[in-house]
């Protein structure tokens, strides 16, 4: 049997470190703190093994394509793929950021949709038979769509949406920020929603995707929400634990071999949400 092997990005602190954590202790093979500084997150890795955790370390920044493309040949190379992917790694501007909202939703959206987007172009084709892919989201994304103008919502929620016209729409929305014209173009006050309407969409249509291409694999590939939670992204106001929060993601990533659903969902409190 070859090992197996889960990766989550972003993973350093917050919601990604307690599911680290939590496959740590739940999924039998390796589990991979990443990180993009690679100080904090070997730290961060002897914390949890000081804890009795057995964590591996590999240095990722979701933001820089050849730490991407240099992670995606390491584990391809050593362990000929990876069997759990979670992409957790995100930002999300305070409510109080005076920063001009057209700079706001340009780095929101590279970050969280566009980076995204890279780690699953190079990742996806590494995922083994039967694995497990979840994409961090929010609630906050189904709120932003359901502020989207009707053409908008139709459009996300459409079965022949494809990457390449959701790609131009997440560009479109920063390219209206900058003149000021995305409210006319039918788009919320929101980038960070926005962002996570795209990871979203994308999921359901990798799904599709997967479905189509290898549907002999048994991969599962979902999106879901966290919850609010009490993280330095969040604030401490928010009711959720990390711990709570990593549930839903830890549970899809758990999910058993036999499992055929949920796939291409949104998935909050481990149920499958209206889209």
């Amino acid at each position: 049997m070859s090992t197996k092997v889960a990766v989550v990005t972003g993973s350093n602190k917050g919601i990604g470190l307690a599911i680290v954590k939590a496959l740590c202790q739940q999924f039998q093979g390796v589990v991979y703190l990443t990180s993009r500084d690679i100080g904090r997150g070997k730290e961060t890795m002897d914390t949890l093994v000081s804890e009795g955790l057995k964590p591996m370390f590999h240095q990722l920044d979701i933001n820089d394509l050849s730490s991407i493309t240099a992670a995606a040949k390491y584990f391809k190379e050593k362990y000929g793929g990876v069997d759990i992917l979670v992409n957790n790694a995100g930002i999300a501007f305070k409510g109080a950021d005076t920063t001009p909202f057209a700079i706001q939703a340009e780095v929101t959206l590279k970050t969280n949709f566009f980076a995204t987007r890279d780690m699953l172009t190079h990742f996806l084709p590494l995922i083994k038979s039967g694995g497990r892919v979840v994409n961090v989201s929010s609630f906050v994304g189904s709120r932003a769509l359901n502020q989207c103008s009707p053409a908008l919502q139709e459009r996300f929620r459409s079965e022949d949406l494809s990457e390449e016209e959701l790609a131009g729409l997440m560009e479109r929305f920063v390219k209206e920020t900058q003149k000021d014209e995305h409210k006319q173009g039918g788009w919320p006050e929101t980038a960070y929603g926005v962002s996570k309407t795209g990871v979203t969409a994308l999921s359901m249509i990798l799904a599709r995707r997967l479905s189509k291409e290898r549907p002999g694999d048994k991969i599962l590939l979902n999106a879901c929400c966290p919850g609010w939670v009490r993280t330095d992204m969040a604030g401490t106001k928010a009711p959720k634990s990390p711990e709570e929060g990593a549930e839903t993601p830890v549970y899809l990533a758990l999910l058993p071999p036999d499992a055929t659903q949920p796939h291409g969902r949104f998935v909050s409190d481990k149920e499958v949400q209206p889209w």
